[in-house]
């Protein structure tokens, strides 16, 4: 007996250790044998097929990733596919009837890895055909945003035969792909002989065609004509993980267009709507709509008179409104009945006068905001009382909160100014109260200076002097320069302002070639613009008063000579502006001015923009190689 229980543990013991070896790190190399398809219904590459079910079989357990990302089905289907996973097999019902004389592709790209350790099967696609032969070449190229030259993942690219405009917004695409995290896609199942269109599409609502404003595209013009040719490419063949043993040439097909580049684009909305009105506390009340007017509604108040009762602040497109509300009476007002006018696009698409009415009430309580007050006037007087009490110097009057002021007078350059922003609307402001200082040697000396609002900016001020490299400067404000609209005046100020020496900069001056038409470029600190510069007609722009340090270029053809970078519009067959990047970082050091030329046309569009400051990363590559690597590292150490 007990030696059956002997033999009961042994086993028991052999079982776990089996189960615990799967894999082991300290057992031995991890399996990076990948799963391999065995059999299939109907078979690979099948033709007259009119099944709709496909079972694929492999030779070990299977899982699939991200099935609802990854998998991709062409042509397109409308009505979400069956997919389903059971051990060794994948079954996928299609939904939409069979297109006659259509060669299907379903590309699992590397979706499908073993179930223990997570090999990919690689780029695997499964192909059958409705008529008597197979399409089975392929098109190629990259996606990128067209603002930033990021890489644009999980978008699609879709092949049209069909080449009139409207087929993009009618007909769902015909051969899709998508993209992966460089932007890269590769659309299988293409047929010879055959002229097609090429757009890219992020499908909000999966009808496979452009449909909604919002969804961001990508087309281009000229036709593709898809070809292959036998090719060569050299491969390396690895001794081990660190060394290599030779490189051999491979024979390959090689498909063609391989390059295509689509810039996808956001159009503007220009459909006008009210987004949503608010009012955050009871002084003040918001309009947001959804795109720009070139004009301010009107309000007529149904409870109150309207007349000079507001400030409306409004930004520079006029679709976000703030209403500043002075009379304190209305303040006080538990809702505000207003009949607001203003342009919206009807059914047609066309602006009309759309007028609603709206009922504001405050989200903060004006009860509860006076009670703060007053419990703030009551422990303020109790401290006074102490005071008294003890013999100590009190106040009587209660101080009066001064208007908030920001001041910035750091990091002023020769070509910048210090600038003024207030928590309100200002009722006045004193420019005869403000002072610039030079300090020489030990004395300070008045200078002249220019004092005016900054443009676009309805309540920010600047302050603009003629600043001398490594000199001191000081700004006085004299008290209640600047009075805000419910009464509260600023306090006498100062502020130091100090502008480093001329070597403490640098300049650049650049030559841009293949530029036709307004351009500007603008000077990145990693993807924020530092500066922004207009290219002459001969092609140079400089950058002066620059700091030391890392920046980047990035070119922008200003279409339009607005100064920014505009959007495309489908429906006018207008693309988005172009951008270019310079492909690399420029290192600026002290005392040293640097002169570059830059042929915006001599490094494909795709690799211009610098790894750094790619945001969108590529894909990791699904691999146990890695870990086999690293686990040979280990066992060196």
């Amino acid at each position: 007996m007990k030696h059956l229980n002997h033999i009961i543990v042994l086993l028991i013991c052999s079982i776990v250790i089996a189960c615990a070896s799967i894999g082991s790190p300290d057992g031995g190399p991890y399996d990076e044998t990948p799963p391999r398809m065995v059999s299939s219904t109907p078979t690979e590459r099948a033709t007259k097929n009119d099944v709709k079910k496909v079972v694929l079989e492999f030779d070990e357990f299977i899982k699939l990733e991200n099935a609802s990302e990854k998998v991709i089905i062409s042509p397109p289907q409308l009505e979400q596919p069956e997919i389903k996973v059971a051990g060794k097999k994948i079954q996928i019902e299609l939904q939409d009837s069979l297109k006659a004389n259509t060669t299907y592709t379903i590309d699992f790209a590397d979706a499908i890895v073993d179930n223990n350790e997570g090999n990919p099967m690689g780029n695997f696609a499964f192909t059958f055909s409705t008529g008597e032969k197979i399409d089975t070449l392929e098109v190629s190229g990259t996606v990128l945003n067209a603002e930033d030259l990021e890489p644009v993942k999980g978008i699609l690219v879709g092949l049209y035969t069909e080449h009139e405009d409207t087929a993009f917004t009618k007909l769902p695409m015909e051969r899709i792909a998508r993209t992966n995290g460089s932007g890269r896609f590769v659309i299988k199942g293409v047929a010879a002989d055959t002229e097609y269109r090429v757009y890219a599409l992020k499908d909000v609502n999966q009808n496979f065609m452009f449909d909604q404003k919002s969804e961001m595209i990508a087309y281009q013009r000229q036709l593709i004509t898809p070809s292959f040719k036998p090719d060569i490419r050299m491969d390396t063949i690895w001794a081990d993980s660190v060394h290599y043993d030779s490189i051999v040439p491979v024979r390959y097909t090689h498909f063609f267009p391989d390059d295509i580049v689509l810039r996808a684009f956001t159009e503007e909305m220009t459909d006008r709507y009210m987004v949503k009105n608010e009012r955050p506390e009871p002084n003040i009340f918001n309009l947001f709509f959804s795109s720009k007017s070139d004009t301010l509604p009107k309000l007529r108040g149904l409870n109150f008179n309207e007349e000079d009762a507001f400030v409306i602040q409004a930004n520079e497109r006029k679709d976000t409104l703030r209403y500043w509300i002075k009379d304190s009476t209305l303040i006080k007002m538990d809702t505000l009945n207003i009949e607001l006018a203003y342009y919206a696009t009807d059914t047609l698409g066309n602006l009309a006068v759309q007028t609603d009415t709206l009922y504001l009430s405050s989200k903060q309580s004006l009860k509860k905001i006076l009670q703060e007050r007053q419990k703030k006037h009551e422990e303020w007087q109790k401290e006074q009382d102490k005071k008294k009490k003890k013999g100590e110097p009190y106040d009587s009057i209660p101080p009066v909160a001064p208007l908030d002021m920001t001041i910035n007078s750091s990091n002023i350059n020769p070509d910048s100014w210090v600038t003024f922003k207030f928590s309100q609307p200002l009722s006045s402001v004193d420019t005869a109260a403000v002072h610039l200082f030079h300090k020489e040697d030990t004395l300070w000396t008045e200078v002249p200076h220019q004092f005016e609002l900054v443009p676009h900016k309805q309540f920010d001020y600047r302050l603009i002097g003629e600043w001398r490299y490594g000199e001191e400067y000081e700004i006085r404000l004299d008290s209640a320069m600047f009075q805000g609209i419910y009464g509260a005046v600023t306090n006498a100020q100062k502020a130091q302002v100090k502008i480093p020496k001329e070597e403490d900069y640098c300049a650049l001056y650049l030559k841009v070639k293949g530029v036709e038409g307004p351009a500007f470029v603008q000077l990145l600190n990693g993807d924020k613009p530092v500066k922004q510069s207009d290219v002459q007609a001969d092609g140079n722009t400089e950058f002066y008063y620059l700091k030391p340090g890392k920046y980047y270029l990035r070119l922008i053809k200003d279409t339009n000579g607005d100064g920014k970078w505009t959007t495309g519009k489908y429906d006018e067959d207008l693309q988005a502006e172009e951008v270019f990047y310079y492909p690399s970082a420029i290192t600026l050091k002290e005392r040293f001015d640097i002169s570059q030329d830059w042929d915006i046309n001599a490094t494909p569009i795709e690799k211009q923009k610098p790894q750094e400051i790619v945001k969108q990363k590529p894909d990791k590559e699904k691999s146990v190689k890695s870990r086999n690597k690293e686990r040979e590292r280990k066992l060196k150490q």
